[in-house]
């Protein structure tokens, strides 16, 4: 008998939280949690709250102490199972079984020895030319009333310079995204385990193609392009051919400032799309739901502007999640039965988050009792 089982995944760069940890922690906590109680029955205006209501102790508690750790990891992940859920199994890759699921599991630090989590760094080899942190993959496999998931935590190389994003498209920045995450579907899909399923979930630093965007943004201003003593390229400015000469766009290596912000905002998301290039080269093997949020970087971190973005970077989708085939396979639409279906969307977009907007991805799975 297939039955359904209510799944939220939401993902969360939260490197900047603890930068303002004591201006926005508090809001920041209070849209998450509301992820946490949402019900597909759920309009947006059920999900409004009051201020002073406080969250329960215990999960505001747990949630801080888990995120100040995570803070000082590229990678964390949290899995809340709801207390009447049964058939819960978590995989070992030691013993390459599953095992039931029972009571709380907290590790921090060094997950070496955790057997039910694959951690892997970027090789080092990839991009000899290029210094690379902490950036890589955990993996987590489950088996949720019998029907089997991985759920995969990625972090990719971000534009280190906006110059540089802006010389060729695509980027040399968006192949390297592209051959890390090819690795990953590729590790993910090996012949090591049984294949299932994956969800793929995290701050992807996917960016427009800037080249291609600059060009149109550009198309009727005049440029000018400053350059070093040693004729690097410093700074490139595009000024209105009327309207007294105004500065329609300026770009240095953490700079891209443009007059008209608005043209990243909800209202404009389809015609902005068509730059967003990068999960195009993975159709093959990925799927994700239509995107219809504005992008989810770079916000301002100030507390008074949560829906303005920084001049440090073209906004993006960053933030995404990401399916394979047989994972979409998977979701059941419910709304063909007049309920409501996938809802994807982005995590306090009228509240400061930080710099990156979470976004969540709320779904139905198919699951089966017997």
């Amino acid at each position: 008998m297939e039955t359904h089982t209510d799944v939220l995944l939401v993902t969360a760069n939260v490197g900047s939280l603890f930068d303002n940890l004591g201006e926005i922690q508090s809001e920041w906590l209070q849209e998450l949690y509301k992820m946490f109680i949402f019900r597909s029955d759920l309009t947006e205006t059920d999900l409004s709250y009051d201020n002073s209501v406080l969250l329960p102790c215990e999960f505001f508690s747990y949630i801080v102490k888990m995120y100040v750790l995570f803070s000082l990891q590229a990678l964390g992940s949290m899995y809340f199972i709801h207390k009447t859920l049964n058939n819960i199994y978590q995989y070992d890759f030691n013993v390459k079984d599953f095992k039931a699921v029972s009571g709380q599991n907290r590790y921090v630090g060094s997950l070496d020895g955790v057997t039910t989590v694959e951690k892997e760094k970027f090789p080092k080899n990839f991009w000899p030319d290029f210094k690379w942190s902490r950036k890589g993959f955990m993996r987590t496999r489950w088996i949720i009333h019998n029907q089997g998931l991985d759920l995969v935590n990625v972090h990719l190389f971000h534009d280190a310079s906006n110059l540089t994003a802006c010389e060729s498209s695509p980027s040399v920045y968006s192949a390297n995204r592209r051959n890390a995450l090819r690795y990953v579907i590729n590790r993910v899909s090996d012949s090591r385990y049984s294949p299932l399923p994956f969800f793929l979930f995290g701050d992807f630093n996917f960016r427009l193609d800037t080249l291609s965007l600059v060009q149109h943004l550009s198309t009727e201003a005049d440029v000018q392009t400053v350059r070093k003593d040693s004729n690097e390229v410093e700074k490139i400015i595009w000024e209105e051919k009327d309207n007294d000469h105004q500065v329609l766009l300026h770009i240095e290596e953490k700079m891209f400032a443009y007059l008209h912000q608005a043209y990243f905002r909800e209202d404009n998301v389809p015609s902005l799309l068509k730059y967003d290039k990068e999960v195009a080269a993975f159709h093959d093997v990925i799927r994700e739901e239509d995107i219809t949020f504005p992008p989810s970087y770079p916000y301002s971190e100030e507390h008074a502007k949560p829906t303005q973005y920084m001049n440090t970077r073209c906004p993006a989708w960053c933030d995404r999640v990401l399916m394979s085939h047989a994972a979409q396979e998977s979701i059941h639409d419910r709304s063909d039965d007049g309920e409501r279906g996938v809802v994807y969307n982005t995590v306090g977009p009228n509240v400061c988050m930080g710099d990156h907007k979470p976004v969540f991805l709320f779904f139905s799975l198919k699951t089966n009792d017997h």
